[in-house]
């Protein structure tokens, strides 16, 4: 069965929600605090975490910076507030995807299978993507630059491996929000440019010029990776 860790202080909401989560075999693990939280991430090792922004004591940005330092667990944030700039800040934490709340309980669900969906292996018969200095095995999920594994989150592996299988095409901010989300493409193309600022310092393509990521000013991105020399 499906787990899914979910820290957020409202005890009463939770629990509606482990309720409702449980018809779709999903089992929630719920926690109310840090504290907590940290120590059931360790124990039930979830496939995921939903995490709420407002918490007392230690809130969920510091809870998101705190995991991604020794975890790539996919992570959808909880957010009360409206401002686009707590979504946004998530996002540039590492976080795979956010719900503002308050939000359908069906539709947290969603999020919670699509990102599930995205970090899962595709099985089957192994498709590699070799590059100069940089291969993607699609079969394990794995990413090597100058053969040494790069540790990347669910969204930022198939953000490099939506450019990767499109090298040379320029991919604008939307394209690319539509393809790996399909939500909210008109409010936080901003949160392209994080993720792919987060991308190009895990592969060191934070250099003039750049190896495998090229931005095209005013349209976006595109890949520009070469084949290697033995191609």
């Amino acid at each position: 069965m499906t787990k899914v860790l979910i820290i957020d202080d409202d005890r009463k909401h939770s629990d509606l929600l482990q309720a409702y989560f449980k018809r779709f075999g999903i089992k929630l693990i719920c926690a109310y605090d840090a504290t907590e939280g940290f120590k059931k991430l360790s124990r039930e090792d979830p496939d995921l975490l939903l995490l709420d922004i407002m918490l007392p004591g230690k809130d969920g940005f510091e809870i998101c910076r705190e995991v991604r330092k020794t975890s790539n667990i996919p992570i959808i944030m909880l957010t009360a507030r409206g401002d686009i700039i707590d979504r946004v800040s998530g996002l540039e934490l590492g976080a795979d995807d956010y719900v503002g709340k308050p939000f359908e309980p069906r539709e947290l669900v969603a999020r919670v299978q699509a990102t599930l969906r995205r970090s899962e292996s595709t099985g089957g018969s192994v498709d590699e993507l070799n590059f100069e200095g940089l291969s993607i095995n699609t079969d394990s999920r794995s990413v090597r630059v100058d053969d040494k594994p790069v540790d990347l989150t669910s969204m930022e592996y198939e953000l490099l491996l939506l450019l990767a299988r499109r090298p040379g095409k320029k991919l604008s901010r939307d394209d690319i929000l539509s393809e790996l989300r399909g939500i909210d493409a008109a409010i936080l193309t901003r949160s392209v440019d994080i993720m792919i600022s987060r991308l190009r310092q895990k592969l060191g393509d934070a250099v003039k010029p750049p190896r495998f990521i090229q931005t095209v000013w005013g349209r976006g991105y595109s890949f520009i990776g070469q084949p290697p020399a033995d191609a």
